[in-house]
């Protein structure tokens, strides 16, 4: 799950953005609503999570382009602004959830949790390919009814192979979504976890899923 922080303070941001991502997601973060707006409008994320009050343009501004752009990305404003008003006003531009500052993390992933289990516009709660399963809100997988045992990153990984299914993704490209940082050519650590999918969702069954294109990255996908 890949989320975009808007948030001016540089303090919270960074402690948000690290609970999130220990939790399982990837998080980038815009400190001033022109940056955020920008990244909202060409990033592909799972969620928004707006401030109200941010250096340039405000979080309503920003949510306001976003729903004008016919993006149905859901969106959550984490303010001090926690007026009847504002909440009705945010509400009204088409934020899915309203969560006033200050607030316990725990609460924020309840939410995110809840945000992303809704409706057919929101998050699809499970993928089937070929027998693979992947259960994306309870972040469990099988394969021909088999549970296959994965770590948090192994999920991840599934998890982002599976959304772009028949698309080849470049060992840069998935860096940076599921290890949030720069591909270095020098380390392999991508190429370990890959193979220890293999050895869970591909050796133990007749028909291979995870394919290597060589000089480029991997795909998912039957054949």
């Amino acid at each position: 799950m890949k989320i975009l922080l808007v948030e001016d303070e540089i303090k919270s941001a960074l402690y948000l953005k690290k609970g999130l991502h220990e939790t399982g997601f990837v998080v980038d973060v815009a400190d001033n609503g022109w940056d955020g707006l920008d990244l909202a409008l060409r990033g592909d994320y799972d969620v928004v999570l707006l401030d109200i009050m941010l250096p340039g343009c405000d979080g309503l501004h920003i949510l306001t382009e976003i729903r004008r752009a016919g993006l149905n990305v859901p969106v959550m404003f984490l303010t001090a602004r926690d007026s009847v008003d504002d909440r009705v006003k945010g509400l009204e531009l088409g934020a899915d959830d309203y969560l006033p500052k200050p607030f316990a993390f725990s609460e924020l992933v309840a939410r995110l949790r809840t945000i992303l289990r809704r409706g057919p516009t929101r998050q699809t709660e499970r993928i089937t390919i070929a027998g693979l399963e992947v259960d994306c809100t309870r972040r469990k997988a099988t394969r021909d009814g088999n549970r296959i045992d994965l770590t948090p990153k192994e999920f991840n990984l599934l998890l982002l192979l599976c959304r772009r299914s028949g698309e080849v993704l470049t060992r840069t490209y998935i860096a940076e979504q599921v290890w949030d940082m720069n591909f270095d050519s020098e380390t392999n650590v991508i190429d370990v976890h890959i193979r220890r999918l293999r050895q869970k969702v591909d050796d133990p069954f007749p028909t291979p899923l995870i394919h290597t294109i060589r000089g480029v990255g991997y795909v998912l996908e039957e054949r």
